[in-house]
């Protein structure tokens, strides 16, 4: 289940698996896929089953089929490192994909951009559209709001006696939202969360605000 808030006016549509599909503009917002790590962490012998290479992938279809977007932007952090095998699955998805798709540059993202010019794929250090700011690292603009990735947000709630959860969700001050990150095994970072902050966590399949 979904969960659409109003900012500046434009409707943002908060999706479980992570994305913010922008109405507007018909714009995928999407974060810290990290593609690529699963290789990376078999190469030094973690064990990671081989198939969680192809969940990210799986997740991405799901997400550009419920939305169908003129445009994806990944906000940073698309690839974990230097290219591996999952640089063909990748290639293979963009040529399927009828979408625009746009990167803005994370601090992981070292991979050459001919790679990415060579499907198609324009890298930017931030865009602007219209009052939205989007970057990789949280920034902070006068008169815009920021959509933003790499901190990887999460919460811990309290239940009954000792019961907690650590959650990760979508973390939306006045002026900015932090997009969960998208990629398996991509660990999270607990918020702690100011009296006007909002948060949506993602759990089982939903977005729910608390």
């Amino acid at each position: 289940m979904t969960e659409t808030i109003k900012i500046k006016n434009h409707s943002f549509v908060l999706h479980p698996h992570g994305g913010i599909f922008w109405e507007e503009k018909s714009l995928l917002l999407i974060s810290d896929v990290h593609l690529g790590k699963v290789g990376h962490f078999r190469k030094f012998g973690a064990a990671v089953p081989r198939k969680a290479v192809h969940k990210n992938f799986i997740l991405l279809d799901e997400l550009a089929g419920h939305f169908q977007p003129f445009h994806i932007v990944f906000l940073g952090d698309l690839f974990h490192s230097s290219l591996n095998k999952e640089w063909d699955l990748f290639q293979n998805w963009v040529e399927k994909t009828a979408s625009k798709i746009s990167l803005v540059a994370g601090n992981h993202d070292i991979i050459s951009p001919e790679k990415f010019s060579s499907v198609g794929i324009e890298i930017f250090e931030e865009l602007i559209l219209d009052h939205f700011l989007l970057t990789h690292h949280p920034d902070e603009r006068d008169g815009l709001f920021n959509f933003c990735g790499h901190i990887h947000p999460a919460v811990r709630l309290q239940g009954f006696g000792r019961q907690r959860l650590k959650l990760p969700c979508f973390f939306k001050t006045s002026n900015q939202l932090i997009l969960p990150a998208f990629g398996e095994f991509t660990g999270n970072y607990t918020l702690t969360p100011k009296k006007n902050d909002e948060i949506f966590v993602v759990v089982e399949g939903e977005v729910v605000q608390i």
